[in-house]
Order: C-alpha cells, then sequence, then structure tokens
C-alpha cells in the first residue's frame, strides 16, 4: 500500500522523500530537549505538496517523517479546503484560531459537518476518512506519532497528481 496513494511505488517514494525533506526542516528534534517558542518565533512554510496549496506549517517539535511523536500547526487562509482523505495514524487537533468546517466520510456531507472555533479539541482515529475546510484564517495545531501521512480518497483530489496536469 502506498502511503500517499499515488499510483506507483516509485511515485510514493518520490513523495515521500520530498515530504522527509521538507518536515524536519520546520523544526528541532525535542526528543531530548525542552522546547519553548514564542508565538511571534514559530517559523512558517509552505505545507509539503501532499497539502492543497496555499497552507503554511510549523513543526513545533518532533519530526513528523518519522516514527515517533510530533505537534506540528497548520495556518489555512479563509476558502481552503482539504478534500476526503484519512491517516494511517490517530491525530488529534485544537484549534488555535479561526474556524474549522470538518466532516466526516468519502464525500463531503452538510449535514454532518461540525464546525470547530478556537479552543476546540477533536481527536481523529487511523483511517478515518475526513474533510476540512475553513471561511476564515485557521491555525490548527495536529499531534499524532509519525510518520505523517495524508491519503486521498480520490486520486484526483490529489494536489500533486493535479499539478502534473
Amino acid at each position: 500500500m502506498s502511503v500517499f496513494r499515488c499510483g506507483s511505488p516509485l511515485r510514493a517514494s518520490m513523495v515521500m522523500l520530498s515530504l522527509l525533506a521538507v518536515l524536519p526542516a520546520f523544526g528541532a528534534d525535542t526528543t531530548n530537549e525542552a522546547v519553548f517558542i514564542d508565538p511571534g518565533k514559530i517559523k512558517w512554510q509552505d505545507a509539503p505538496p501532499t497539502l492543497p496549496r496555499g497552507a503554511k506549517i510549523a513543526v513545533l517539535s518532533g519530526d513528523p517523517g518519522k516514527d515517533g511523536p510530533f505537534t506540528i500547526r497548520l495556518r489555512a487562509p479563509a476558502g481552503y479546503k482539504i478534500p476526503p482523505h484519512w491517516h494511517t495514524q490517530a491525530e488529534y487537533l485544537t484549534i488555535i484560531s479561526g474556524g474549522f468546517y470538518f466532516g466526516s466520510g468519502d464525500k463531503p456531507d452538510k449535514a454532518d459537518e461540525h464546525a470547530m472555533k478556537a479552543g476546540a479539541f477533536h481527536y481523529l482515529p487511523a483511517k478515518a476518512r475526513h474533510y476540512a475546510y475553513t471561511k476564515e484564517t485557521t491555525v490548527v495545531q495536529v499531534q499524532g506519532n509519525g510518520p505523517f501521512d495524508i491519503n486521498y480518497v480520490n486520486d484526483a483530489d490529489d494536489p500533486q497528481k493535479a499539478a502534473k496536469q
């Protein structure tokens, strides 16, 4: 099984290598050290190509590309959409600012969505299919155990495939 559902094992390997090369640069390996990061010192960079364009990401601790605990933040602009997908590992989401609209399943369904405002928390079990979007600039903190992956339910929603067309 390909972690990114990219069609071929070679392409999946290339995607994983690009993700692993990009994500560690965001934060330090914090397994053996205390970390204090003031809000103004968070280092935001473009999100990896496995996510739709427009978002920024910051790794606060750990390495999401490796086995072990990590904490990242995603800053998404208004109107940002992450199509239906799932992750191999469970994830823990806390809305830091803005609002994150979250739904379950293989396709968007307004009747099943939850509006999560700043301070809200959501636990998502491994392999649970879901999607999310914003209406305003939003910061979400994601915690879990790596390696972090994203598997799109529909290959056509994979931003890396769309970029190739």
